[in-house]
């Protein structure tokens, strides 16, 4: 299939209402009928009070009409005025974007600005492997941010059949086109099998090694790509941090006052060693000033900028620099990382001199005497101050302490105020977002996701469902009041406070 037909054929405008913006109004009389029917089209479930519903909306908007002139269609429901739709479709938080794909839906995780929608939603309407001709040649290489293409003389030879899974895995990330007119590679300047791989940063393009071309493996393959598709030294934000989340590879950040004298100093000095590791670990530069909470929670002194660290994202490790960094300090440090012969550093804030709070406060010097003691049931907690999800859940939280207060022997609720404090080395989970909340049975080493909502009548039957010492009931009955509001997305006001921590 040609790309240029792939496009416009793959999806089908299917409703022919006139909308007063290009982003669909659904409703709960609609849905069904509008969206059952798109083989593809996302749909934002929003809040009018949200903060960070509205932020997106302009982008949102932006989106919608470059993706029409695909035939792509962009839609939104307004959970205020249809909260039982957005139940229905498990929503809990704003905004959440979902792609349906023939009605079938899956959450969408990527970009909140409109390029990286507009990206998204492209590859998800082509093929995972294009046909690339002399018509489209020049038109696909641009098509996107990062597009590779593999030139060979049949569809069958070597790599074609690894190309090809590498393709389909990584097909909401990058576009993949194949090619077997000998004119085609004689445009791009190459003899098949060869795969070249377009970009629009840094140096534009890098072709694969020719030699053992026809031997590559997934794994190798799969390397190149995702080394070669991280601009150098870029700048990262929100909006980029989950590419470099899911690439995998260690994620090394210069952290720089954007506003300071020797800004671009400071990331040249650097750039040579990220040419030097480039595939083994992603360089960004961050703005410290704005994500100076970003900087603490990653053990960085937040005194003086420029400040260096490493970060593993596999197992959420930091390894900061303690010195200044340049390009010798660095260089040093990193060759130190990639040999294993760094600490990682853990921050611990201080062990209180009192604990017999009905909710136990865990610190990271104690968290294997208090988390992991496997004589008693733990239910934690791991939050963060500034996260307004965090502040609604507190009472409700509190409650939950005093609610088991008489099993405190056999029963442990606590909290861990994950920004002072790092788990060990060896725990079997990170913390990907706040609140996280997991329950260790008393004689178990595993611990279970609670994922249900967050009142206190679902958290006292969750906790009594899966306890294994035996805890009895309260001494006297009791009537559980849940407060008005239990709800786990953030209020207006949480929404405006939050917007002054950005996070990654």
């Amino acid at each position: 299939m040609r790309f240029s037909t792939a496009l416009s054929s793959a999806l089908l405008l299917g409703a022919s209402a006139v909308y007063a913006s290009d982003v669909i109004d659904l409703t709960a009389d609609n849905f069904d009928s509008i969206v059952s029917k798109e083989p593809l089209i996302m749909v934002e479930f929003f809040a009018p009070w949200c903060g960070h519903c509205k932020a997106l909306a302009p982008e949102y908007e932006k989106a919608a009409t470059e993706l029409l002139a695909k035939t792509i269609k962009i839609a939104k429901v307004d959970c205020v005025d249809h909260g039982e739709l957005c139940g229905q479709h498990g929503v809990t938080g704003y905004p959440s974007l979902k792609v349906f794909r023939n009605g079938t839906p899956t959450d969408y995780g990527g970009p909140r600005k409109a390029d990286g929608i507009v990206s998204y939603m492209t590859k998800q309407a082509l093929p995972a492997v294009n046909d690339v001709t002399v018509a489209n040649h020049d038109e696909f290489k641009v098509a996107d941010k990062v597009v590779l293409v593999a030139y060979l003389a049949t569809p069958t030879d070597a790599p074609a059949a690894v190309y090809s899974g590498v393709a389909e895995a990584h097909r909401d990330d990058y576009m993949f086109g194949l090619s077997t007119d000998p004119a085609v590679a004689a445009a791009a300047g190459v003899v098949p099998p060869a795969i070249v791989l377009y970009k629009k940063f840094d140096e534009g393009r890098v072709d694969f090694p020719a030699a053992g071309i026809k031997d590559t493996s997934d794994a190798v393959l799969t390397k190149f790509v995702v080394g070669n598709a991280m601009p150098l030294m870029d700048e990262v934000s929100g909006e980029n941090y989950p590419m470099y989340a899911q690439s995998g590879l260690p994620l090394a950040y210069l952290f720089l006052d954007p506003s300071a004298e020797g800004k671009q100093a400071a990331i040249d000095a650097i750039k040579p060693v990220a040419i030097e590791h480039k595939g083994s670990i992603n360089f960004v530069w961050i703005d410290a000033v704005k994500f100076v909470d970003h900087a603490k929670s990653l053990n960085v002194q937040t005194d003086s900028f420029p400040r260096f660290v490493i970060t593993d994202m596999s197992s959420g490790l930091k390894y900061p620099l303690p010195v200044t960094p340049d390009t010798a300090a660095v260089e040093e440090y990193v060759n130190k990382f990639i040999a294993g012969k760094l600490e990682p550093s853990l921050k611990s804030a201080p062990i209180p001199e009192k604990n017999d709070e009905p909710v136990t406060v865990v610190v990271g010097d104690e968290y294997a005497k208090i988390v992991l003691d496997e004589t008693k049931d733990v239910f934690v907690e791991f939050y963060a101050p500034w996260c307004g999800h965090c502040k609604r859940l507190a009472p409700i939280y509190e409650e939950l302490g005093q609610h088991f207060a008489y099993a405190k022997d056999k029963l442990v609720i606590a909290k861990m105020d994950a920004t002072e404090n790092d788990l060990p080395p060896t725990n079997q989970f990170k913390i990907t977002g706040f609140p996280t909340i997991k329950m260790r049975p008393a004689g178990s080493s595993v611990f279970i996701d609670y994922e249900g909502d967050r009142s206190l009548e679902s958290m006292i039957e969750f906790i009594n469902t899966n306890v294994n010492n035996e805890i009895g009931k309260p001494p006297a009955a009791e009537t559980t009041s849940e407060p008005e509001h239990t709800s786990t997305q953030a209020s207006p006001a949480e929404t405006a406070e939050s917007g002054a921590h950005d996070e990654l």
